[in-house]
Order: C-alpha cells, then sequence, then structure tokens
C-alpha cells in the first residue's frame, strides 16, 4: 500500500527507524571501538594515539588492586547469582499455590525493582551504619551486645553488597519463574496428578524440570549484572574499607576518570565485556540451534 508521498508501508517505517538505528550503532559500535582502540594505546589523561600493543592488559593483570578486584567480583557473583534463584524460586512456588493475597505480596517482592541501585545502596548504608539503623534499632529495644559493622569490616564489606542486591533483585527473579510455572501446559500437571503425583513430589518431578528456559534467563540477566555492579558501590560501600569491596567496574571508573589511566581503564572495560559476552554469546548459540532443530523438525 502507498502512503500520499509515493511510499509503501514498510518503506516508511524503515526511513522512521533507520536514523534512530544508525545513532545507536554511532554511540554503541562506535564507543566500543574507540574504547578498544584506546586499550591499546598510551592514553592517560587524554586519549592519546601512540600504540603500545597489550602493554595495558599486562599492566592491568600485573596491579594487585585489580586482581582484588577480581575476587571480590568471584566472591560477590557466586552469592548474587545463587541466592536470587533459590529465594526466586522459593517465592514463586508459594505464590504458585494460588494464595488469596497473592496480588499484595507480588506487590511486595516486586517493588525493590523499582527502586534504582543508587537508592537501594543509600538506604541499605543507613541500616547497616553500625551506629544507626537497624544496628541502633535493636540495641534501644534491649539487644545490648548487636553489632552490624559489616561496612567497617574488610572480610564482610563485600557481602554488605550481597545483601542489598539480593534484596532488590530477587523478586524479579521469582516473577520469571512464577511465569514459568504459569506457562506450563494445564494437561501435563492434570496428567500428574492422576498418576498420583502431589504436593513436593509434582514440582520435584514435573513442575520444576520445566524452568530451563526461566532458569537461563534469569542467568542471563543475574551474571551480566554481576559484572556490571557499579552504583550499588559507589552508593554503600565506595570501594572499602580499603579497597576491600571494590568491583571491577569500580575499578574501570577510578582508573579513567579519577586517576588519569585512561588507557588502563579502557583495557579493564575490555575484559568486563568478555566476561559478559562470556555469559551471553554461549547462551545466544544453544538458542540459535535449538530454533534451528526445532524448524528442522516442524
Amino acid at each position: 500500500m502507498l502512503t500520499r508521498f509515493g511510499f509503501s508501508d514498510r518503506s516508511s517505517a524503515l526511513w522512521l527507524i533507520t536514523p534512530g538505528l544508525l545513532l545507536g550503532a554511532l554511540f554503541f559500535y562506535g564507543f566500543l571501538a574507540w574504547t578498544a582502540w584506546l586499550s591499546l594505546t598510551r592514553s592517560g589523561m587524554l586519549p592519546s594515539h601512540e600504540f603500545v600493543g597489550l602493554l595495558q592488559y599486562q599492566r592491568l593483570f600485573e596491579d594487585p588492586r585489580w586482581l582484588a578486584a577480581l575476587w571480590n567480583l568471584l566472591r560477590f557473583a557466586s552469592l548474587f547469582v545463587a541466592l536470587p534463584l533459590l529465594i526466586g524460586l522459593g517465592l514463586a512456588v508459594l505464590l504458585d499455590q494460588k494464595l488469596r493475597a497473592e496480588g499484595v505480596l507480588r506487590w511486595i517482592y516486586l517493588h525493590p525493582m523499582a527502586l534504582s541501585m543508587i537508592v537501594t545502596g543509600s538506604a541499605w548504608r543507613w541500616l547497616m551504619d553500625p551506629d544507626q539503623g537497624l544496628a541502633e534499632g535493636l540495641r534501644a529495644l534491649g539487644w545490648t551486645s548487636f553489632r552490624w559493622d559489616w561496612l567497617a569490616d574488610e572480610n564482610m564489606a563485600v557481602y554488605a553488597l550481597v545483601v542489598a542486591a539480593v534484596w532488590q533483585i530477587s523478586g524479579f527473579v521469582m516473577a520469571l519463574f512464577l511465569a514459568g510455572l504459569r506457562g506450563i501446559d494445564e494437561s501435563l500437571v492434570q496428567a500428574a496428578r492422576l498418576d498420583g503425583a502431589s504436593g513436593w513430589t509434582l514440582y520435584r518431578r514435573v513442575l520444576l524440570p520445566q524452568l530451563g528456559p526461566s532458569l537461563f534467563s534469569a542467568l542471563l540477566i543475574l551474571l551480566p549484572a554481576a559484572i556490571k555492579t557499579f552504583d550499588l558501590v559507589v552508593a554503600l560501600t565506595e570501594g572499602g574499607p580499603g579497597q576491600s569491596s571494590e568491583l571491577p567496574a569500580f575499578y574501570m571508573f577510578q582508573m579513567a576518570f579519577e586517576r588519569s589511566r585512561l588507557g588502563l581503564g579502557a583495557a579493564s572495560s575490555m575484559v568486563m565485556l568478555m566476561m559478559v559476552l562470556a555469559v551471553a554469546l554461549p547462551y545466544a548459540l544453544a538458542r540459535s540451534r535449538g530454533d534451528a532443530r526445532r524448524r528442522a523438525g516442524a
């Protein structure tokens, strides 16, 4: 069908979205390529075009601060992934029981997702303050020996990040699993019940094995989110005490914009990109192969 200007509807749609696609390609792929180039140069406070090869990557992995940030990321990411999966699955199974207050409970669980990480970090910073917040409230109620000084403890500061992050993301994971449970074919459930499956046995043998796509979707969201965590660190711990809760994204920001080591910051950002791709690409390849097999079977 032709429009009043002589173009088909499809051509008009392409003309309308092309500027946005070009700008998106420029600001994403263009700056991605520029960052990759900076990581291969001797850039300091300002960009430089002096090519030094992989020197910045060598300096990066010789920096004890970067290695400590990777160790912090390993501890943070393992709990940031495992705990929301367990909590989210438990909440999804609970809400799948058709509770009368399901709407209210779902709103309570999902409400943290409406907050930014900056707000979450600021709130939990007050709650975890050793002299205020929750600790002071419990001491005022009579528990005089209670202390919650994780923010001041080098060994526990990274786990303070875990608490705040898990509190915010668990409701979202619950929604993914609940959608998976509600999407299971009812005839499959009825057949399992006719065979005598009920209660936990029904979930363990029939329903939970059907949640593979929901699990992979949750992992695809949680793992890159852990790698890119920055604003929560800024709001809650500022990387401290010392660098005990510093994560790679915070390290990258410090090097590139506060320490005038732009090349080193660019190298760290490219390593983070490779971490994200190591998570996303296998999933994308598995999905494409699965789709290809389904089309071949059809």
